[in-house]
């Protein structure tokens, strides 16, 4: 193992004991939330330092399985210690590299997932639908809750638009790759001589903003209008002007909400997907300039990205970033995501164990 790693995963050491005696002050103890954020990065650091231990350890039996060598008697013994150690060295390096790995505070977080039908009318409304679908069955299947935010459902069925907000511990860290531009190649429901069409939709990832560092919305900058809700809601939404658009005037991005029944709800809401909105594109304009100079595998996020393909004739999904192809696309689309969510994730830690090795 490089010196560099070998210094950083020390300190984990001395970090934990730092955690230890700060979780134990009464001022600490008090403010839960500088209590929980502590309680965060000792679980985190503790594991690291953990296998940080572990792997002196067999550092150390290596090396005495090395010198038993020497002893005809123990010769063989030693050499299967020495292969034991050596494989167990090698997996932990590994280990040990992925859990150096910077983590962007967001990942923890819950996750608005935005998506827009794009190009292919009805057919694109309708895959839009199938995404929503999609995304909240895999969220329930975590044991996430979803909650639709704001949505402009199609005369036909599926959404021109719909934003999902997703709870729970990671939901963000999880889907955030699922950025940029879905395309389906399938005969449409509204087909009649079997021809196979190409539509898109786009998705956009957006991590729900911390209160404590969110953008400030100044009022003065805002357009806030009500509305009668449209679509399904009950008689009561139809009636009551509850719904509540929010335009940011200086940039023309816009939110709105019509879900709950109360407009001062519905404005909260509306308000909180804005600064996340707001957040997005102070993130994608550093992404671009970063982009100018590395292009990440995983790709910017940018709607224009068009990151997969799923193929339902031949029931195959492609996801073009990092060239991976599964034949499962009904079972993707049913929510199974986790074999698509891995292989992105793994791909990204690549990715960063091939940065950190080339700053060792």
């Amino acid at each position: 193992m490089k010196p560099f790693l070998r210094t950083q995963l020390a300190r984990h050491t001395d970090r934990l004991a730092e955690l230890d005696f700060l979780l134990a002050q009464p001022d600490v103890m008090a403010d839960m939330g500088q209590f929980m954020a502590l309680s965060r990065e000792h679980t985190e650091v503790a594991a690291a330092a953990g296998r940080w231990a572990r792997y002196l350890q067999r550092e150390k039996d290596l090396a005495a399985a090395q010198e038993m060598l020497a002893d005809p008697d123990m010769a063989e013994l030693a050499r299967e210690e020495i292969a034991a150690a050596e494989a167990e060295l090698s997996a932990l390096g590994a280990e040990l590299q992925r859990m150096l790995l910077p983590r962007d505070p967001d990942d923890a977080r819950n996750a608005f997932v935005e998506i827009r039908a794009g190009t292919g009318g009805d057919e694109s409304a309708l895959f839009a639908g199938d995404l929503a679908r999609m995304y909240t069955r895999y969220a329930q299947g975590q044991g996430w809750r979803v909650e639709v935010m704001s949505e402009s459902p199609a005369e036909l069925g599926g959404y021109k638009e719909v934003v999902l907000r997703i709870e729970g511990d990671g939901a963000y860290g999880r889907l955030r790759f699922e950025s940029g531009g879905h395309r389906v190649q399938r005969v449409p429901v509204t087909e009649t001589q079997g021809r196979i069409h190409t539509s898109a939709a786009t998705v956009a990832v957006m991590p729900e903003p911390d209160p404590a560092a969110a953008v400030t919305l100044n009022p003065a900058e805002l357009r806030i209008d009500t509305f009668r809700a449209s679509g399904a809601g009950g008689q009561h939404i139809n009636k009551t002007d509850s719904a509540v658009r929010v335009v940011h005037l200086p940039t023309g991005i816009v939110a709105e909400c019509q879900d709950g029944r109360s407009q001062h709800a519905n404005k909260a809401k509306a308000l909180q997907v804005l600064q996340a909105r707001l957040q997005e594109k102070e993130r994608s304009e550093r992404a671009a300039k970063e982009a100018a100079t590395r292009k990440g595998l995983i790709g910017s996020g940018d709607r224009s990205d068009r990151i997969r393909t799923y193929n339902f004739p031949q029931g195959r999904l492609t996801d073009h970033r990092i060239n991976l192809t599964l034949y499962k696309v009904a079972m993707v689309m049913e929510g199974d995501l986790a074999d698509v969510l891995d292989a992105l994730q793994a791909a990204r830690e690549a990715e960063q164990v091939a940065e950190l090795e080339v700053n060792a």
